[in-house]
């Protein structure tokens, strides 16, 4: 259980990533390397969602 807790946590911050990212572009002149840092966090965070959702299969 604690690894599908993990899993939820991580989806959580994963989605407040993509509502940051996506705050981010709308603004007329977005900031590229926050956009970049952003979106390499979430792909970390999805990543490792990944390989605890193969461990609990």
């Amino acid at each position: 259980m604690a690894v599908e807790a993990r899993i939820r946590e991580l989806g959580s911050r994963h989605q407040s990533l993509e509502n940051q990212i996506q705050d981010e572009l709308s603004r007329p002149a977005a900031d590229d390397i926050r956009l970049k840092k952003l979106k390499r966090e979430k792909l970390r965070l999805k990543e490792e969602m990944e390989t605890l959702r193969g461990q609990i299969h």
